[in-house]
């Protein structure tokens, strides 16, 4: 496990061991953000009738061919009631938008289109058949299935779902992260800070990363540079019923480095240690396997090499077991947009700003200072320029790679 192991094969053998949870079945209410376990199909048809697309009056095309047709209202049609009755020859219903046509008619008059006095009607200009109808099924049919497994459910699709007559939905259960930061260093945010300690920030970023993509948080807080405790700590996790636990921290090769140590000893197995890429190199990953599986994920202390290590591999984990069918990072194109030096055998993820040229096209500009302890940059920071391994020098306007930070990353 000495070797360098690259990002892409990192990521891979962390999703390799996983596959997503078990469903659950959860009201509309409770379904957003969630991914579907199983397709959606139509309990219904929608419109499940020959429907009104406009206010006005239904008639038959044949009874309206120019305008001046005069015609005699015989009923009344608004959503969610219908008339009782048939359009014959010579004859409208008075129609609001949504309430299904009446039989016979298959044209409908605009309001605006007609003059009426009493129960007759004046038409301005000629009806045309189908016109301001919208047919039986336009939207779907019955049998249908619209949204497929693996989709997560944003707000549109709930409208969608329960138009497709569903109250419930089949979904991943959501995955459980436990994250612990370890560390004499550390104190919480509002806590007596001593002189010779920070307060603790990385957590708060990684919570944010679970909640945003789905999963449930639980902070086991902060374990002090103790073997027992920190021991102690992860065997809480595995108590919680944790799907992944996060260290953070502890994880380098120092004499205060006690993670690695006390995550075999609590059963866990490591897969890899130390990754090519900068920021984030001392990053582990095991598995206990019993009793349940837990994925293990120790990352660096540094706040912005957790970050960078959750968005390459966390996310990916955490969207696996949810079910969804795209894990991994997008990586988009742009151009850089000052020179960059050669790189080494490290994959590099810089702090950027991004902004738009002339043409549209996406112009990333690296900021001068990298240090990874530095969360400020990474706040104001608006992407990450992504430096391949043993990259050649580049030069302003060289096509590069980035990964966007949307909110709320």
């Amino acid at each position: 496990m000495s070797d360098l192991l690259p990002v892409p094969e990192a990521r891979a053998r962390i999703l390799s061991g996983l596959a997503p949870l078990s469903a659950e079945r959860v009201p509309l209410s409770d379904a957003l953000g969630r991914t579907l376990a199983k397709p959606l199909a139509a309990l219904r048809t929608q419109p499940p009738w020959d429907c009104s697309a406009m206010d006005g009056y239904a008639v038959r095309a044949e009874d309206v061919p120019a305008p001046g047709a005069r015609l005699v209202v015989v009923g009344e049609a608004a959503a969610g009631r219908s008339h009782a009755g048939a359009v014959g020859p010579g004859q409208a219903v008075r129609i609001f938008t949504g309430a299904p046509a009446p039989d016979g008619a298959d044209a409908i008059l605009l309001q605006e289109d007609v003059d009426r006095e009493g129960d007759e009607i004046t038409a301005r200009e000629a009806a045309v058949a189908a016109r301001h109808i919208r047919r039986a099924g336009l939207d779907f049919s019955a049998g249908e299935t619209l949204l497929g497994a693996g989709r997560r459910l944003g707000a549109r699709d709930l409208a969608l779902a329960a138009a497709l007559g569903h109250a419930e939905v089949e979904v991943h259960r959501r995955p459980r992260v436990a994250i612990l930061a370890t560390g004499d260093e550390l104190v919480a945010p509002g806590g007596e800070i001593g002189p010779d300690q920070i307060v603790a920030s990385n957590s708060f970023a990684i919570a944010a990363f679970v909640t945003a993509e789905g999963g449930v948080a639980i902070d086991l807080g902060v374990a002090p540079d103790e073997p027992r405790a920190i021991r102690a700590a992860i065997e809480r996790a595995f108590a919680e019923s944790a799907d992944i636990l996060v260290t953070l921290g502890g994880a380098s090769v120092g004499d205060h480095d006690l993670v690695k140590p006390a995550l075999e000893a609590a059963g866990v197995t490591l897969d890899f240690w130390k990754i090519a890429m900068r920021p984030g190199k001392p990053m582990m990953a095991g598995r206990r396997a019993a009793p349940a599986t837990t994925l293990a994920l120790g990352l660096p202390g540094n706040p912005v090499s957790s970050i960078v290590c959750s968005l390459l591999f966390l996310i990916p984990a955490i969207r696996r077991l949810s079910g969804r069918l795209n894990v991994e990072p997008e990586r988009l194109q742009g151009r850089l947009g000052r020179d960059m030096p050669e790189n080494d055998r490290r994959e590099d993820y810089l702090r950027a700003a991004l902004t738009r040229d002339s043409h549209g096209v996406a112009v990333v500009t690296a900021f001068p200072r990298q240090d990874s302890s530095m969360l400020r940059p990474l706040s104001e920071a608006e992407c990450l320029l992504i430096r391949p391994a043993h990259a050649a020098s580049g030069h302003e306007g060289d096509a590069c790679d980035y990964l966007a930070l949307p909110f709320p990353y």
